[in-house]
């Protein structure tokens, strides 16, 4: 057993879910601090590790070298103790329809910071109901990291609809050697927006209806509709994102197909997410917001405005305080729906 001391985490707080499992890893791999967890998803219906998680924390133990302790299905407890990262290739599949995206983002903030570039080869889930799409990392966080010195670029090879999965990812990641602090306080002039349809193995009648509700409802030209027919995807599958693109950022809001939800049910969860976003003033979305936090605390820090924080943005902060210290995530609430959060980078 390592004599550096163990910080002990439960997996109950706050909105205990696997985001708390997930960020420990980065930051645990990041600082080389060890950490041991208990009651693992411990606020969900079904508590312990299920296979995107299992992934994560097996990969995030690949980078650095880690010792595992309880990394098997179901598990609702888990040491991890890091030796240093190395960076490199790493081939990392999920072997589920589970997000390999989330996977991604375990392990991201830790890649950028090393001083050589890795590649990784992704395979699993990339358009799931419980995680951010590829078109959300892609369009909305991969810009807002560069802005903070990351150099990565992402390649969708083929799409992974659950519950078939199988979707398959590459990503190149260069190490960020001044990395900056980024100001996301105004959106700027907004620039554009399309609807990306996303169908695999179903009817184009799916794409028609959703389009038509999205039409209807936001009054959006025919010129913002984008169908990508995706034959190499394993199953049947639906995805429809929203991308407003903005002078300083770009939102994706997200809704996906599911059997026995209909089409215009999808559209409709999309367009209200959409007209939340444009109703209010702040440029960085709940979902960027939660993405952001992590990565910019182990680059350079910086500010943005958001919606009001969820439970999940305030139990990330208080992860990333566990071992980072407290003082490093500061979020003030402004008028409305809105808050102000700044991130001190280390």
């Amino acid at each position: 057993m390592s004599i550096r001391t163990i910080l002990e985490i439960d997996g109950r707080q706050g909105e205990g879910g696997g985001q708390i499992l997930r960020s420990s890893l980065t930051l645990s791999a990041a600082t080389g601090r060890p950490f041991r967890i208990r009651h693992i998803r411990g606020g969900r219906r079904k508590s312990g590790l299920l296979r995107q998680h299992l992934t994560a924390a097996r990969a995030a133990a690949r980078v650095c070298d880690a010792r595992l302790e309880g990394d098997v299905l179901g598990s609702t407890e888990l040491t991890f103790e890091p030796q240093s990262c190395q960076a490199g290739h790493y081939e990392l599949q999920v072997g589920s329809a589970g997000s390999c995206l989330l996977v991604l983002q375990t392990v991201l903030p830790i890649l950028i910071r090393l001083e050589s570039p890795s590649t990784l080869s992704l395979e699993g889930g990339t358009h799931n109901p419980s995680a951010p799409p590829f078109e959300s990392i892609v369009e909305s966080l991969i810009p807002v990291l560069s802005s903070a010195g990351a150099k990565i670029s992402l390649s969708l090879e083929r799409p992974g609809f659950f519950p078939a999965g199988g979707g398959r990812v590459s990503v190149s990641i260069d190490p960020a050697s001044a990395p900056r602090p980024i100001d996301l306080l105004e959106r700027g002039s907004q620039l554009s927006q399309d609807a990306c349809i996303a169908i695999a193995h179903i009817g184009d009648h799916v794409a028609e209806r959703e389009w038509n509700v999205v039409r209807k409802e936001l009054g959006w030209s025919d010129s913002a509709l984008r169908v990508h027919r995706f034959e190499s995807s394993l199953g049947p599958g639906n995805a429809l994102s929203l991308i407003l693109r903005h002078e300083h950022v770009t939102e994706v809001v997200s809704a996906i197909g599911t059997r026995h939800v209909s089409a215009e049910r999808v559209a409709h969860q999309a367009v209200d997410q959409a007209r939340r976003y444009l109703a209010a003033s702040a440029p960085v979305g709940e979902h960027l917001a939660d993405q952001l936090m992590l990565p910019l605390a182990l680059l350079a820090g910086g500010r943005f405005r958001t919606l009001s924080p969820s439970l999940h943005t305030r139990t990330n902060a208080m992860v990333i305080e566990g071992f980072l210290g407290e003082g490093r995530i500061r979020i003030e609430d402004e008028p409305g729906d809105a808050c102000r959060i700044e991130v001190e980078g280390i």
